[in-house]
C-alpha cells in the first residue's frame, strides 16, 4: 500500500520557520511530481510549491516564492517544505501529494492526511 505521512507542522509566530517532511511509503514516485497543498478553513485549496521527483526542477506559488523552499531526498523517500519568514495568512492544513501535473490538485493520485501549520501574530 502506499502511503504519505506528512509530519513537521505546529504553532509558530509571525516571522519563524518550520519545515515540513512527507515520508513515502510502498513505492518511488519517480516520474511523478511531489506537491504541497494548503487549505485554511472556509478556503479551497491551494497550491503552495512541488518539484519533479527525478529531474528536481521546483516551482512556486507567487505567495509564497522567495520564503519556502522544497526538496526532496531521493535516498530517502522523503520530500521536505522549509517555511520561512511565515506568515498568519499561511495558516492552514498543508497536504503533500504526488501526481503527473504541477499546480492543479486534480492531477495528483496520492494524498497524505494533511498536517496543521498555525501561525501567530
Amino acid at each position: 500500500q502506499v502511503q504519505l505521512v506528512e509530519s513537521g507542522g505546529g504553532l509558530v509566530q509571525a516571522g519563524g520557520s518550520l519545515r515540513l517532511s512527507c515520508a513515502v511509503y510502498g513505492r518511488t514516485f519517480r516520474g511523478y511530481y511531489m506537491g504541497w497543498f494548503r487549505q485554511a478553513p472556509g478556503k479551497e485549496r491551494e497550491f503552495v510549491a512541488a518539484i519533479s521527483w527525478s529531474g528536481g526542477s521546483t516551482y512556486y506559488a507567487d505567495s509564497v516564492k522567495g520564503r519556502f523552499t522544497i526538496s526532496r531526498d531521493n535516498a530517502k523517500n522523503t520530500v521536505y517544505l522549509q517555511m520561512n519568514s511565515l506568515k498568519p495568512e499561511d495558516t492552514a492544513v498543508y497536504y503533500c501529494a504526488a501526481g503527473d501535473g504541477i499546480y492543479s490538485y486534480t492531477r495528483y493520485d496520492h494524498w497524505g492526511s494533511g498536517a496543521q501549520v498555525t501561525v501567530s501574530s
